[in-house]
């Protein structure tokens, strides 16, 4: 694995190569980034990682300050799992001349986790946005367990014509059914456990909420009594009408984002 950090040399090297693969990360990689990885090494010639801890996407500056870094942990993980190419950038090659918080996304940034990180999407469009017009990949790869940054990524994919296809990757999860996520190294036991009670509970439930036999209101309480001490949102959507142009087929999930202690985790189901 070749680690680069600056830009025009990984702009070089990467001219001299066809098929790229791309896995975008904040790093504390997990499960579920070497599964994407996995999946972008069988369909494409080289597989380039990011780990870039993207500032303008946090909401705040304690949540920013905190989020997990574990970058020896994680060149380990990535040179065992034989990526070819690591990109570790500077700020200034990412933004500069500062973020673009002109760019425009679809309407669904402002549901589900938008109406409580105002700016959040516009954030990570743009990153993501700056890293794919570097490294020019064929395929990049994003997990569906962000379902709601997966379909406007690629609605924006889409819409400015970019060539390239966005890869939406299964939702990889722990022996206790909690989603991977980066976030979970800032869990405590006890909390890991409440969550893995919230996402049974979940699963329990759907078929009753889509056929209306149980609330929304009941599914929150029964939530904060399983260990979650805040709740943003409980809500069932069609994933397959997010986004236009829609699909004929219903495919429902329950969306959640909540609390655990000060670890807000989101999960569809």
């Amino acid at each position: 694995m070749k680690i680069i950090i600056n830009k025009s040399e990984l702009v070089k090297i990467l001219q001299m190569e066809k098929n790229i693969g791309f896995v975008p990360t904040m790093g504390s990689i997990h499960k579920g980034h070497i599964s994407l990885i996995n999946k972008s090494k069988s369909e494409c010639g080289k597989t380039v990682v990011s780990i870039f801890v993207n500032k303008p996407q946090f909401n705040n500056n304690r949540d920013f300050r905190n989020y997990p870094r574990t970058h020896n942990n994680d060149i380990f993980k990535l040179r065992k799992a034989k990526v070819d190419y690591l990109y570790l950038p500077y700020e200034k090659d990412i933004y500069p001349e500062g973020y673009n918080k002109k760019i425009k996304i679809n309407p669904l940034e402002r549901k589900l986790c938008g109406k409580f990180r105002p700016g959040h999407f516009k954030a990570v469009v743009d990153v993501i946005d700056r890293f794919v017009d570097i490294i020019k990949p064929e395929r990049m790869y994003l997990g569906e367990k962000d379902m709601q940054q997966l379909k406007i990524v690629d609605d924006f994919i889409k819409k400015k014509k970019i060539k390239m296809k966005v890869i939406a990757c299964k939702t990889i999860r722990e022996k206790n059914g909690i989603a991977y996520s980066s976030r979970n190294f800032l869990l405590s036991l006890t909390e890991k456990s409440f969550a893995s009670k919230i996402y049974k509970f979940i699963c329990k439930i759907k078929h009753k909420l889509i056929n209306k036999k149980i609330s929304v209101k009941l599914i929150k309480r029964k939530i904060l009594d399983l260990g979650a001490n805040k709740i943003d949102y409980v809500e069932l959507h069609d994933i397959n009408k997010l986004i236009r142009p829609f699909k004929k087929k219903n495919k429902y999930k329950i969306f959640i984002a909540y609390y655990l202690g000060s670890t807000r985790l989101i999960d569809n189901i």
